[in-house]
C-alpha cells in the first residue's frame, strides 16, 4: 500500500471552507430567532397576514376548527409564537372517503416582528377561525426639545 502525503497548500482551502461554514452558521443563528426546543410533533403551521395599521402591528392567523382555549400566544425575542392544537371531533368510519384536506393536530408558527412593540399592550381575539393580534408599536421620539437654562 502506497502512502501519499497531501501538500499543505491542499489542506488550507479545506480548513478555510470549514472556517467560513462555521462563521456563516454563527451569523445565521444570531439573525434567525431560535424556536423553543420541543419534543412535540408539529403537524402544520397556520397561514398569517402581518401588516401595520394606526401605529400597530396586526397579525391575523387562520386557525379553522380550533377552540380559543386550545390556542397559546407568546411574544418572545421580538417574535410572536402561536401554537396549539385543532382536535378532530369525530372519526369518519366510512370507506367512501375521497379526500381529506383539513388540518388536524398540533400547530406552531413563529412570526418575527418587523418593529419594536409594546408587549404589555398587546390584544388578541379569536373569531370565525381567525386569530387577530393587535400589538402597538413602540414609539421613539426622533426629535426632543431641550430647554436652555
Amino acid at each position: 500500500m502506497e502512502r501519499r502525503l497531501i501538500p499543505a497548500f491542499a489542506i488550507s482551502p479545506l480548513r478555510e471552507l470549514a472556517r467560513l461554514e462555521n462563521e456563516i452558521n454563527r451569523i445565521f443563528k444570531e439573525l434567525v430567532p431560535q424556536q423553543e426546543v420541543t419534543t412535540e410533533v408539529v403537524a402544520w403551521a397556520p397561514r398569517v397576514d402581518v401588516y401595520e395599521k394606526d401605529n400597530n402591528i396586526i397579525i391575523e392567523a387562520e386557525i379553522p376548527g380550533a377552540k380559543k382555549e386550545d390556542i397559546e400566544v407568546k411574544v418572545k425575542d421580538n417574535s410572536v409564537v402561536i401554537r396549539g392544537e385543532v382536535k378532530r371531533e369525530e372519526e369518519k368510519k366510512e370507506e367512501n372517503y375521497y379526500r381529506s384536506e383539513r388540518f388536524y393536530g398540533k400547530f406552531e408558527r413563529v412570526i418575527p416582528l418587523p418593529a419594536d412593540v409594546k408587549i404589555e399592550e398587546a390584544k388578541a381575539e379569536y373569531q370565525d377561525g381567525i386569530l387577530k393580534l393587535v400589538i402597538p408599536k413602540a414609539t421613539t421620539e426622533k426629535e426632543v426639545k431641550i430647554e436652555v437654562k
